[in-house]
């Protein structure tokens, strides 16, 4: 039976991309950091380096998706070097496992994010464009680069993750304050947000386990990325409510500090997936509302 390893299979992507897997009938190890519970689950500590290259025999992929969510809480200088460490200390150590194992995995999927091109405004970015400036952009660079460093045999892909729509994540807080009546646009309103619902994230993610074709950065995004005060319009319409109180750039910036503010909610990154669809891959979710609606039904 095929087998994929995933890190970060406890998250809100790494959750959802298992499940399916073990619908489709593959085997899933999880790496977890606490002792081990069934022989699905393989305990690791990329903070020291410990990982048994066992745990790759018998894997046709492995899946990273470790790292410290970006949110919430403010950027201090500990949380920015945890966000940071918590990424590429897993990854190196995925790759360098990689390299001491019997059998090599024939492809590793390691993510990363559409923060790698910073904010730049009205450019339409595809995954030719360079990175950008600022920490986000920092991290996944340093990020894509140790995964880069994959064993020759490997295909590595860098999934470039753009806003995720699902049940939690960064969503979760804007339904909140968009049920009360107290959503709207943030700053401008005119910073792109490219999204991409949950279902067509693992789809794509499968999609590049599956392509031998396909390699290097892939923008994980949907066709159609939206000016955030579009995105604050479909979401007051997904749940009947009005989206009249706009969130001024001074005051993001008095509640989360400066640089988390830019770069989390009013950094504009309009990003197409150009790769996946070169290489055929639909999306099921094309259109922002109906996204927002199927999401906000399934409560």
């Amino acid at each position: 039976m095929p087998a994929t390893l995933i890190a970060g299979a406890s998250g809100l992507l790494g959750g959802a991309l298992a499940a399916t897997l073990d619908a489709q009938g593959i085997e899933v190890r999880r790496l977890v950091r606490r002792a081990a519970v069934g022989p699905q689950e393989i305990p690791w500590d990329p903070a020291r380096g410990v990982l048994d290259p066992g745990a790759l025999d018998g894997a046709d992929a492995v899946i990273n998706l470790a790292g410290r969510r970006v949110a919430p809480g403010r950027w201090t200088a500990a949380a920015r070097r945890e966000i940071a460490d918590s990424r590429i200390r897993a990854t190196r150590l995925l790759v360098e496992t990689m390299g001491r194992a019997r059998h090599r995995p024939p492809v590793f999927i390691s993510a990363s994010a559409i923060g790698f091109y910073g904010d730049r405004g009205d450019q339409v970015l595809t995954e030719e464009a360079g990175p950008g400036r600022g920490f986000m952009a920092d991290v996944a660079v340093a990020w894509e680069q140790e995964a880069q460093r994959a064993p020759d045999g490997v295909r590595v892909v860098c999934t470039r993750f753009g806003l995720v729509l699902a049940h939690g994540g960064f969503l979760a807080p804007l339904l909140a304050l968009f049920r009360l009546g107290l959503g709207g646009p943030l700053g401008s309103g005119r910073q792109w947000w490219s999204w991409v619902h949950v279902e067509d994230l693992v789809a794509a993610v499968l999609f590049a386990l599956r392509t031998p074709s396909l390699a290097g950065p892939v923008n994980v995004v949907g066709p159609h990325p939206v000016p955030n005060r579009e995105f604050a319009q479909a979401l007051a319409r997904a749940v009947r409510r009005p989206a009249l109180l706009r969130a001024p750039a001074f005051a993001l910036r008095l509640a989360l500090g400066r640089q988390m503010a830019d770069e989390l909610l009013l950094s504009s990154q309009r990003v197409l997936p150009a790769r996946l669809q070169a290489h055929g891959f639909r999306f099921r979710w094309t259109e922002l509302e109906p996204a927002l609606r199927d999401l906000v039904g399934r409560r």
